[in-house]
């Protein structure tokens, strides 16, 4: 036998139970004070309408409630007796009639009113006004079309619903039918979210509000039975879509306020390197400028150049400057006299040419033996000169190095050759 619909649905789209059971602990802050207000009377009574697979009744139990569940669908009630738990197939709204006055501490329905037309919805919470004690609570969850998936897709995933409830008029019913104060209790949100700092994108505000919420309403009762639930009441819970908007917007603001003054640092440098590229393009143009200026004097400089050049060329080529060559050389010679003469060179310039004059003659002399026989014959008779004209073949500074005499002093009578012989051994000395 295949398994009922209903209770397959849930499994496969509701959770596991124990993963249902740790998201009904959110009720916990609710459930304490309630179990200390009934602990004169023993266990407090609770009614669950719409118990389903029977995860809320199981913590009831394990929380101290003598608790009870209703349910229409065999194969969910199945589930529940399984584990042992207390459940009936019966009608919610009837086994709430049936219920004395006073006679609960806790109504509950998980996902059951929007299966429900409204008016009947609002019976459901007059007879659980009625049969609740003095402080007592009525607990309804279902789904929160405030998050934008659930209102327009996932609610319809179970052909059982009718409409979805928004928060406030599920709220506005406990408290027109007469209950001292309820609370919207919203549900299984992601706990990253409850961080301010957490970015949020577009999909986060469409899925990210809390997905369930319930209406938590407490009968009027005295101060002792309502001031235990004062922390509960007061605290908030859950995501709720005009604030997760909110946050969206500030993040977008405070990132649009960060790309504006990222476009204006880009655009401020943007504007200063556009001024240094135009301080740099007047430099080259300025520089491009003056190096044609220089090219322009560098060809004019060697127009010029080979304009003298040629010049040159031609008055060397010309007939007057082969003329004048002589001048020239007269001119040189007559300034190079009048260089010697500033700086008192012109007298022994004279004395040096007259000895390199009289060193050539002597050698000329020397080398012919007819010139030199007659010359020493004279000599021989001018002794003073004699000495000074062979002291001044030996002392000059161009003096040949072979012998004085080619002959070796052959012919010279034996009173010349002792003088030849004499002089060459000073030559030598000097050498």
């Amino acid at each position: 036998m295949s398994q009922p619909f209903y209770r397959a649905f849930e499994d496969r789209y509701r959770g596991s139970r124990e993963t249902i059971k740790q998201r009904l602990r959110a009720y916990q802050p609710f459930l304490e004070p309630l179990l200390a207000l009934g602990e004169a009377q023993g266990r407090p009574a609770a009614l669950d309408l719409g118990c389903g697979r029977g995860e809320w009744l199981e913590l009831l139990g394990e929380q101290g409630f003598a608790a009870r569940g209703i349910d229409l669908d065999e194969g969910m009630l199945a589930a529940c007796r399984e584990r042992g738990l207390q459940v009936q197939n019966q009608d919610a709204l009837a086994a709430l009639r049936a219920c004395p006055d006073a006679s609960l501490a806790l109504v509950s329905s998980f996902h059951l009113v929007e299966h429900l037309p409204f008016d009947l919805v609002r019976e459901l919470v007059s007879e659980a006004l009625r049969a609740l004690q003095p402080g007592g609570l009525l607990v309804m969850e279902t789904p929160n079309p405030e998050n934008l998936t659930v209102g327009a897709t996932s609610f319809y995933m179970d052909p059982t619903h009718l409409h979805p409830l928004p928060p406030s008029l599920l709220s506005f019913a406990t408290e027109h039918a007469g209950f001292a104060r309820s609370k919207v209790v919203r549900l299984q949100e992601e706990a990253r979210l409850h961080d301010a700092a957490t970015p949020l994108a577009l999909i986060t505000v469409l899925e990210g509000v809390s997905p369930d919420y319930a209406v938590v309403a407490q009968k009027n009762g005295a101060a002792g039975q309502l001031t235990p639930f004062d922390a509960a009441f007061d605290a908030g819970y859950g995501i709720a879509l005009g604030p997760l908007a909110q946050r969206y917007e500030e993040q977008r603001a405070a990132q649009h306020a960060q790309l504006h003054l990222l476009v204006q640092s880009l655009q401020q440098q943007n504007s200063a390197s556009n001024e240094t590229l135009g301080r740099l393009q007047a430099a080259l143009a300025a520089q491009e400028h003056r190096t044609g200026q220089l090219e322009q004097r560098i060809q004019g400089a060697e127009s010029h150049a080979a304009e003298m050049g040629q010049r040159v060329v031609d008055l060397l080529n010309s007939r007057s400057w082969r003329i004048t060559e002589p001048l020239r050389r007269a001119g040189d010679i007559a300034r190079r006299l009048r260089a010697a003469q500033r700086e008192g060179r012109m007298q022994q310039a004279v004395k040096n040419r007259a000895r390199r004059a009289l060193h050539r003659t002597g050698g000329y002399v020397l080398g012919n033996r007819r010139l030199k026989a007659v010359a020493l014959h004279v000599l021989r008779y001018m002794p003073g000169l004699r000495a000074r004209l062979f002291n001044l073949m030996l002392t000059h500074d161009a003096a040949p190095s072979q012998p004085l005499l080619a002959d070796g002093g052959n012919g010279l009578s034996p009173r010349a050759a002792r003088v030849l012989r004499e002089l060459q051994a000073l030559q030598a000395r000097k050498q």
